[in-house]
């Protein structure tokens, strides 16, 4: 028999005597009287007061000896130590406190005070089982690096960690800390806006029409009405639907779904937020996106001067902003308007990019700012002044009509949002979208479909408007310096797993 089937049956075995004391291993519900966290800030005037406390967590350590025990005990990421002696609890308790384990949840009452040793701990009274774990977590190991204790799981596939979650906020309080942080970053996120007089509102995941941005959907089946539907890939269009009825500053925080790779910054599934003004441009949300960065990184980093992997990195507003015409002149070395078409293609088949379907201009620049221009994109930057066939959904530049009045925010190579002064023209629009329609036919794969529905909306007029997209995850990534996109999701899509563990 395997160590681990050893201890599955020792616990079964374990969890069979309890009940056969009476003891139910799974209650219903339990007071406690404090956190861990409130008892060891009030710690003095606790021992002071001989105050008797309830408490509760896990048990993640255990030392016993004869008729004694210390105990670890942990409650999200702090953890006091408990003292559970048979002369104090009696011997009938002592034998059921015999029964549990590393992982088991318990509840605890009594006293504080000092060993002799200075560690704060808990003179336990009385305790009450609370879950019976019937499976062993890994045991962490625990190592001393410049002076603090480090702990260290023993997820001999890295992959477990993403799939077993749950044992991963278990055994590794810095993993519990990033969740943390994300949540203050949307929760910041969120005020901000609100401030501002942003109204939150909520839009269709199912789409009979994907649309807002250019990328593959994951296709779906609704049996009732027999019709094909679509995860959304942006919630634009329904958002610039509520301007048109008079919402006239909204946001989102949702989960989008682009049927594409996986890899250090992309996860099919992810967070994004937008939101939308009207009677403002792209201008205006320049703004807005640096102050939302500034604002996230002092919530949880106290200042906006951060390091990502070893990169200094400035995030205090206002940004650097640069065309696309002039960031290709300064990275790549040459202007792109001085080039022929053959000539902007060669210069993306060194790189070795193919275009797909028929040769558009306005593309080929595009992908040939991507290739050669983003790896320098350090520090936050605004990359403005796009190439009119980049996006179906924005305004034409007011002093170039080749280009469209959008702006790609950069750091650290990363593209971290999208943002328009968004086009309200619906003949325009409709123009647009057929000429998306078009390159589509021609064998390009990710193009924007026909909306006709949005393209009546618009017929009843939207004011002039501003609007972005930021996603949620690597801002997540940068602030708390995670290397990848896993590191900040909960639960990241995985490959199928066959074999557990």
């Amino acid at each position: 028999m395997s160590e681990l089937s050893n201890q599955l049956q020792a616990r079964a075995d374990k969890l069979e005597k309890l009940r056969s004391l009476g003891i139910n291993p799974y209650p219903y519900r339990f007071d406690r009287s404090h956190h861990i966290e409130e008892v060891l800030e009030d710690k003095d005037a606790l021992i002071e007061g001989e105050t008797e406390i309830m408490i509760s967590g896990r048990l993640v350590a255990f030392r016993r000896q004869g008729k004694t025990a210390f105990c670890n005990l942990k409650e999200g990421s702090d953890r006091i130590q408990l003292y559970v002696s048979q002369k104090i609890v009696g011997p009938e308790q002592y034998d059921i406190f015999k029964c549990l384990d590393l992982g088991d949840f318990i509840g605890v009452g009594g006293s504080l005070f000092m060993t002799r040793t200075g560690e704060l701990s808990l003179n336990v009274k009385r305790f009450e089982v609370l879950c019976k774990t019937v499976r062993p977590l890994p045991v962490p190991k625990e190592k001393i690096v410049d002076g603090e204790k480090q702990i260290f799981d023993q997820f001999k596939n890295t992959e477990q960690r993403y799939r077993q979650r749950y044992i991963d906020l278990v055994l590794n309080d810095n993993v519990v800390d990033v969740f943390k942080k994300r949540s203050q970053i949307v929760k910041t996120t969120r005020d901000y806006l609100e401030n501002l007089g942003y109204m939150e509102v909520e839009t269709p995941t199912l789409q009979s029409i994907y649309g807002g941005a250019s990328a593959r959907p994951f296709e779906t089946h609704h049996n009732s009405l027999d019709m094909k539907l679509y995860l959304r890939i942006s919630n634009e269009l329904f958002l610039k639907r509520c301007i048109i009825g008079g919402l006239e500053r909204v946001y989102e925080i949702v989960k989008d779904f682009r049927n594409e790779g996986i890899d250090r910054t992309h996860n099919p599934e992810f967070t994004q937020i937008e939101f939308y003004q009207a009677y403002a441009d792209y201008n205006d949300m320049m703004v807005h996106f640096e102050n939302i960065y500034a604002k996230a990184s002092l919530a949880i980093n106290g200042s906006t001067k951060i390091q990502y992997q070893g990169q200094d990195l400035d995030l205090t507003p206002p940004w650097e902003r640069l065309t696309m015409k002039d960031a290709i002149k300064k990275y790549a070395g040459f202007e792109v308007d001085g080039k022929t078409d053959a000539e902007l293609i060669d210069l993306l088949k060194k790189k070795g990019v193919e275009l797909e379907g028929s040769f558009i201009r306005g593309v080929a620049v595009s992908e040939i700012f991507e290739v050669y221009c983003e790896e320098y994109l350090i520090q936050p930057v605004f990359i403005i002044d796009h190439p009119k066939e980049s996006t179906p959904l924005c305004k034409i530049h007011r002093n170039d009509p080749t280009l469209v009045e959008r702006f790609e925010p950069y750091i650290n190579g990363w593209e971290l949002g999208n943002a328009y002064s968004e086009l309200n023209d619906p003949e325009m629009q409709r123009h647009f979208f057929q000429e998306q329609v078009e390159r589509g036919r021609g064998g390009e794969d990710e193009t924007h479909p026909m909306d006709d529905d949005f393209l009546n909306a618009l017929e009843f007029g939207m004011p002039p408007t501003g609007g972005i997209g930021l996603g949620i995850d690597r801002m997540v990534m940068l602030l708390t310096d995670q290397k990848t996109i896993r590191d900040v999701i909960l639960f990241p899509l995985m490959r199928e797993n066959e074999t557990s563990s």
